[in-house]
């Protein structure tokens, strides 16, 4: 299963090139130096991108990142297409996913200190990756919870989110270290997952045994 990231669906195969090059600049010099060395003329002569060229493309350098962090997750949502998330429960399954997430983003902390540090602009571009952000964890954890009613799903992925970015904007200010972002967000799975998960799981149970003529 290939999976690519939400693109302005009004840019030509060649705008749409150019804008990925921006992005994969933007990842190269943040994971090299961080927030800061994610200079637009930095990002202009690494895409091979003229300077004012950018602009069309993003507002700033928060929106480009921002918009890095989309891709970011879309990439994260690809690998776990190829490779499903292990355990017994829908709990332990997300755990897994946010658990190999964290993983991923403790391995390059410089990248993921600015990415996360873009998602703080009030920049409207940024606004709009972070919805998609969401929209792609979200697509993510549809399916791990799928036995879950969709409007229980929705609030459980959505107080997960608040979480997750709150853990990880602690992370960045040096707050906290990746080992307590890990535990706290499997509290939080826990905690939101398990008794919605034994109540569908109560609820097969009486459905099987009225199916037997035991109710």
């Amino acid at each position: 299963m290939t999976v690519t990231a939400a693109e302005p669906t009004d840019l030509s195969p060649e705008q749409q090139e150019r804008r990925r090059r921006l992005i994969d600049a933007a990842f190269e010099l943040g994971a090299e130096g961080g927030y800061d060395a994610v200079q637009m003329r930095n990002v202009s002569v690494t895409a091979n991108v003229a300077l004012a060229t950018i602009y069309r493309y993003f507002s700033s350098k928060d929106d480009l990142l921002a918009a890095a962090m989309t891709e970011w997750t879309v990439r994260l949502r690809g690998r776990v297409a190829q490779s499903p998330p292990r355990g017994t429960t829908a709990a332990d399954r997300m755990v897994d996913v946010l658990h190999r997430a964290c993983r991923a983003m403790e391995r390059q902390p410089k990248l993921s200190q600015a990415l996360v540090r873009s998602l703080s602009s009030a920049d409207a571009g940024v606004r709009a990756s972070g919805a998609e952000v969401q929209r792609q964890i979200a697509s993510i954890g549809d399916g791990i919870l799928a036995e879950l009613a969709p409007d229980v799903r929705a609030d459980v992925l959505a107080v997960l989110g608040h979480v997750w970015y709150s853990t990880l904007v602690s992370w960045a200010n040096g707050r906290r270290d990746f080992a307590s972002v890990m535990t706290e967000l499997e509290r939080a799975t826990r905690v939101l997952v398990t008794p919605y998960e034994r109540e569908a799981s109560r609820g097969r149970q009486t459905r099987r045994k009225r199916q037997d003529g035991k109710v």
